[in-house]
């Protein structure tokens, strides 16, 4: 039996998919608005995570 492993994504294809600059990629890390975790020396920010900070902000401009 297999276990499904959620996506881990780089800082840059984060930045890629908001659009943001690094900076502010961090600066959401830093402030636990965005979850991550290291890797080693690396930086991976879960999908589920980017996905539920999505919603988090589509909710509060509603």
């Amino acid at each position: 039996m297999t276990t499904a492993t959620p996506e881990l994504l780089t800082v840059p294809e984060v930045m890629a998919r908001l659009r943001l600059g690094r900076s502010t990629v961090y600066d959401l890390i830093r402030s636990r608005r965005l979850v991550s975790i290291t890797v080693g020396r690396s930086r991976r920010i879960p999908a589920d995570a980017l996905r539920d900070f999505i919603n988090r902000e589509l909710e509060e401009a509603a």
